[in-house]
């Protein structure tokens, strides 16, 4: 049997993930077909499938990789003493992201399908949950500094900042004249009036 090397291996995967990323993020996920995440990775379906035994199980591993993603950025911001600063930081790098037209159609997209397919639904409520519980543990990490207002829920606060990402995403899709540099400062000044 021949031995699998771990690299070259995960960067198959990558290759396929980018490839699926780019066809949803055009047709959706539902008018994309494993026959064109084939052609845009450029590999058989023999090979995809060797990978990936569905396009559901494409869908999830994008979804497991933007949970990690999150995850990550939320460990980068342990180390900042300021929660408030944390947040605006985390907040200017999801704008930053939201601008891509490829990362803002996906996000679009996953919200669509959640309310279509059950499948979707569970992953969405999952990386939702996720991402509000680490932001609800910055929120309360703040509280207890007296950074933040100690009268504030953190569970309905961090819905409410996640919103306005979320309309920040929408806006970046619907609205042409959405400009990071124009809309970046207001944000910034919302969420620290919300916050203080």
């Amino acid at each position: 049997m021949r031995k699998v090397d771990p690299e070259k291996h995960q960067a198959k995967l990558q290759q396929i993930l980018e490839a699926a990323v780019m066809c949803f993020a055009e047709k959706g996920f539902r008018g994309t077909s494993t026959n064109e995440i084939c052609a845009a990775a450029g590999m058989s379906p023999g090979n995809l499938f060797h990978y990936f035994p569905n396009k559901q199980a494409v869908i999830e591993a994008i979804a497991e990789e933007d949970r990690r993603e999150m995850s990550e950025r939320f460990a980068q911001l342990a180390d900042e003493p300021d929660a408030i600063v944390a947040i605006e930081r985390l907040a200017k790098d999801l704008l930053k992201q939201c601008v891509d037209p490829v990362y803002a159609k996906i996000g679009v997209e996953v919200v669509a399908e959640s309310m279509r397919n059950p499948e979707m639904a569970v992953l969405f409520a999952a990386s939702e949950a996720s991402i509000k519980g680490d932001l609800v543990a910055l929120l309360k990490r703040g509280i207890t500094k007296g950074q933040i207002d100690a009268t504030l829920d953190p569970k309905i606060a961090a819905t409410w900042l996640i919103a306005l990402i979320d309309g920040a995403v929408s806006r970046s899709v619907l609205d042409r004249d959405f400009k990071l540099k124009t809309y970046t400062p207001t944000l910034m000044r919302m969420i620290r009036r919300f916050l203080e």
